[in-house]
């Protein structure tokens, strides 16, 4: 019989590239507390996806001379690929470039238009291209993105607003009436103090100065910015619809028990989501958990640092469920969790190897060798018996409190206790010695079988975080999964009953030897990309010149304005560009890898001085730089903040 209904939700991954394992670590603890919450006899959905619109991937594409479209299908395949590595569980994976999810948006964006709380202005002040974020002068930090630390540029654009200040002493009622809304405490104080006791400033919720997203459908021009789009997935893809005329998964699940997101996208998912809905009239989620980051050593995982470490390599080399294992166990749970080779390998060593699969091992391997695999009667108990099976039965009801709460860790610490409690009983009633006297085999019966019915327990509850461990567990008790009301009482398992074969759950790993394993790997994939790279680079390097023949070029920054192809040529672009005041023509070869759309506002590197050529009937007056990499080239854009006009030496 169902308890009910749960709804979870992940943030949508950006689809910007490859997931490290500090993106992964979430749909890997949404997955567990999902897992669970079906043990429990939950009626779970479960929905996760991608994020796939925004100036930040229209210009990633641009630079890999693919559309917009082409570039996220790769990616977001990408992604899917690394969850169903981690052997997540989820109902449902949404596109937002998916039509129906578009044209629900396009719904409530004019709603919430028509009704006044969206309304036409315009922005000038600070942007940050990755974050996609607006800011003023006194949100920045040392001048530069309060949330990712990366310099801003200055942008003027027209734009759509939402009126966020109309609902935030509604938003803060709200927060204080139900204190379980915002989690863990301590994200809440953040969100209350920093943001809405300041005051919310209105929302900038279109853009002109990028196509590649959702148009605004009463005004072309603007496309949809990320907010609403990318927040709205939670309630349209189950089917919600501005008319109410809403689908069966959307009456029958929302509102969301729980959006599981990272901590720095927590001000967008508990001030920005809940007023928009509250502007459309529909229910607030329960919970919204800004869960911490795991970072790699002592910082936040980043290409430029060089300490990305990625799901899909670890289990390859480690393996799905003690990858998974790490991550749910060793992530506190409100502060930033640490990730290196020689904690994963510590704790598979003595936690999985050492603790569980020993366990496992040894007493399938006893009941094998001194019954024949088949359970005796447990009809003679002993000491330590009573201890042993009080902590088992105790123990799920203390890893559903935990879980109750999103504590993952420390519910596995919960069964790892009573797995600790296990092998003491092993060298406490010394099963080996009582094998070498049949009169003591009632004895050994019964401590056999009180250790299997561990065993049985803790594959269960070990279920929702490890589950191909649990499953080969299962195999080797002989049995199906067990349920949840199973574990109401001792002694599931039945007398005559037969277990399999005991095999390693989990080998140790020698360290110096896995870590110089690694290493080699690591710098071989190093040497096979250079080589790609060279490879790339195509023809030999050019003879070599001297400083003063080098200073014959002048090089400058430009902005592309506009851009055309050239008529009766499938490989010209005729683009015009501003330089410091100063506005030119230039003919460029790229239309094979850029469409005109995909260069306009951006920022290339001129060759200044180059003598004026006539190219298909056209003046060129320069050239612009880019790079061949393989088939394709590349041209170097040049970040928002330096000027036209600027010299680059």
């Amino acid at each position: 019989m169902s308890k009910g209904k749960f709804y979870l939700t992940t943030a949508i991954a950006y689809t910007s590239g490859k997931p490290h394992i500090g993106n992964t670590y979430e749909i890997v603890l949404a997955d567990a507390i999902c897992r669970f919450k079906r043990l429990l006899g939950y009626d779970v959905y479960f929905q996760t996806g991608t994020d796939e619109h925004g100036q930040k991937i229209e210009e990633k594409a641009a630079a890999a001379g693919m559309t917009p479209k082409e570039y996220v299908d790769k990616v977001a395949a990408e992604i899917k690929r690394i969850w169903d590595i981690m052997d997540t569980s989820y109902d449902r994976f949404v596109r937002t470039t998916d039509p129906e999810h578009e044209e629900a948006v396009q719904k409530i964006f004019r709603k919430l238009y028509e009704q006044g709380d969206i309304y036409k202005g315009a922005y000038k002040g600070h942007y940050c291209t990755p974050c996609e974020s607006f800011w003023t002068e006194s949100q920045l930090v040392d001048g530069k993105c309060p949330d990712c630390g990366r310099p801003v540029g200055q942008a003027e654009e027209e734009a759509y607003f939402f009126r966020l200040s109309k609902y935030a002493d509604r938003l803060m009622k709200h927060i204080e009436e139900n204190p379980e809304f915002i989690q863990p405490e301590s994200r809440k104080n953040e969100m209350i103090n920093n943001f809405l006791k300041p005051g919310l400033q209105d929302l900038c919720v279109s853009r002109t100065s990028f196509k590649w997203g959702i148009p605004v459908t009463f005004d072309p021009k603007h496309v949809i910015y990320v907010w609403i789009d990318a927040l709205s997935n939670y309630i349209t893809f189950p089917g919600y619809d501005v008319d109410g005329n809403h689908g069966e998964q959307f009456k029958k699940y929302w509102p969301a028990d729980v959006h599981l997101i990272g901590k720095d996208i927590l001000r967008f998912h508990t001030i920005y989501w809940p007023i928009m809905l509250m502007a459309l009239g529909v229910e607030l989620p329960k919970q919204v958990f800004g869960h911490p980051w795991l970072l790699v050593g002592d910082g936040k995982m980043s290409k430029s640092k060089g300490n990305v470490v990625y799901a899909d390599d670890l289990v390859e080399a480690f393996g799905v469920d003690a990858v998974r294992y790490f991550m749910l166990h060793e992530m506190p749970f409100a502060s930033d969790g640490t990730f290196t080779y020689e904690l994963l390998i510590e704790r598979i060593n003595s936690d999985l190897a050492n603790i569980l699969g020993n366990l496992v091992n040894r007493t399938i391997a006893m009941c094998q060798k001194y019954s024949g695999g088949v359970l005796g009667e447990p009809n003679t108990p002993g000491e330590f018996d009573d201890e042993l099976i009080s902590l088992c039965l105790a123990t799920p009801k203390k890893v559903e409190a935990k879980m109750n709460n999103l504590r993952v860790a420390d519910a596995i610490d919960e069964i790892f206790t009573l797995l600790r409690r296990a092998n003491k009983y092993i060298d406490e009633t010394q099963p080996w010695i009582l094998g070498r006297d049949s009169s003591h085999k009632a004895r050994l019966d019964t401590v056999l079988y009180n250790l299997l019915e561990v065993i049985r327990f803790s594959a269960t509850l070990l279920s929702p975080f490890l589950p191909g461990t649990a499953k080969r567990i299962f195999d080797q008790l002989g049995i199906e999964p067990s349920t949840w009301e199973s574990l109401e009482s001792f002694g599931g398992l039945k007398p005559g009953h037969r277990v399999s074969q005991p095999e390693i759950l989990f080998a140790r790993i020698d360290m110096k030897q896995k870590l110089e394993e690694l290493e080699a790997k690591a710098k071989a994939a190093e040497a096979k990309a250079e080589a790609k790279a060279g490879e790339a680079a195509g023809e030999p390097r050019a003879p070599e010149i001297s400083i003063d023949e080098f200073a014959k070029t002048e090089l400058r920054v430009a902005k592309i304005v506009s851009a055309e192809p050239v008529p009766k040529s499938d490989k010209l672009l005729k683009l015009k560009v501003e330089m410091g005041g100063e506005t030119r023509q230039v003919v460029s070869g790229i239309s094979k890898w850029y469409k005109p759309e995909d260069l306009t506002g951006k920022k290339v590197i001129l060759v200044a001085n180059l003598a004026p050529a006539k190219l298909r009937g056209e003046i060129s007056e320069g050239m612009i730089l880019a790079a061949d990499v393989g088939d394709t080239a590349r041209v170097i854009f040049v970040d928002d903040e330096v000027p036209t006009g600027a010299k680059i030496r």
